[in-house]
């Protein structure tokens, strides 16, 4: 079985040769080696980087830095800015770097965007003419990302956290799947799959986190396994769990078999990003 986290982001200390944009509660770094040496402890054998939004904004030169010292390891995904009104020349650009695999947009409740906004409508168009899957994140803002998604039928979304917003630290909500429905009415649109990532910090057990199976069951049935995507979003879950915690308990659950462990684990995320890794 290949073993794919469809997000992590790694990064490099904050300093004035590629300083942060802000702080988040994570650990001072997370290099592309390091990374690489925390899924090789626990059997993960590929990654989708994502550039950390909240540290680098729209500059992806370290995911590309990543990637080209560990080809075989990493598809990169870039955040892209709506605001910009060449994104289109951006997206293209992008396509062609070695080991890019898709970009990424925002839309959570304080984004201050619609469904209509054109800068988003640019991107979305952009990304469908040359293939690219577009990640969007719109936890606690599930109406108007599906009405985004619905409103491009042409473009191939990921969408990142199980569209649900996970806390940064413990503990979870008292009700962390209470938009559920929404995620499960989402599954309708073929045009879409689903990042079960993070999971894990919707827990309110202690590892190995068994209050997650029920939902996530429910998860499975409407979108089926070969449109979910397992993920750790490692570090931003760092807070709550560690890289280990975050694998340990989809390859040792029960409530998967085989073949639904290696499409949720590894299979479907190949399928979505065109992209499998080579150790």
């Amino acid at each position: 079985m290949t073993i794919i986290d469809s997000q992590v982001h790694a990064y490099e200390a904050n300093t004035a040769k590629r300083p942060w944009h802000s702080v988040p509660n994570w650990p001072a770094h997370v290099t592309g080696d390091e990374m690489v040496a925390a899924m090789d402890k626990v059997g993960v054998d590929g990654a989708i980087f994502i550039s950390a939004f909240s540290l680098y904004q729209y500059d992806a030169s370290y995911a590309v830095e990543v990637q080209r010292a560990h080809p075989g390891r990493f598809g990169i995904v870039k955040p892209v800015d709506p605001d910009n009104p060449a994104v289109a020349d951006v997206i293209a650009d992008w396509k062609a770097t070695p080991g890019a695999v898709g970009v990424r947009i925002m839309l959570p409740h304080d984004s201050g965007r619609s469904p209509g906004d054109p800068g988003l409508d640019r991107i979305l168009r952009a990304a469908a003419a040359v293939d690219f899957p577009v990640n969007i994140l719109f936890w606690g803002n599930l109406d108007d990302g599906i009405a985004l998604i619905d409103r491009h039928p042409q473009t191939r979304f990921i969408v990142d956290h199980l569209g649900i917003l996970q806390p940064r630290v413990p503990p979870a909500p008292e009700q962390p799947w209470a938009d559920l429905p929404k995620v499960l009415e989402l599954a309708k649109r073929s045009n879409a799959v689903i990042k079960v990532s993070g999971a894990c910090t919707l827990s309110r057990e202690p590892y190995p986190f068994a209050d997650i199976w029920d939902p996530l069951a429910r998860v499975f049935d409407a979108w089926g396994f070969e449109r979910c995507l397992w993920g750790t979003d490692w570090t931003r879950a760092f807070a709550v769990v560690n890289y280990e915690q975050a694998v340990e308990p989809f390859r040792l659950t029960d409530r998967l078999n085989e073949s639904e462990r290696a499409m949720l684990m590894g299979g479907a995320c190949a399928k979505a990003y065109g992209w499998s890794p080579k150790v």
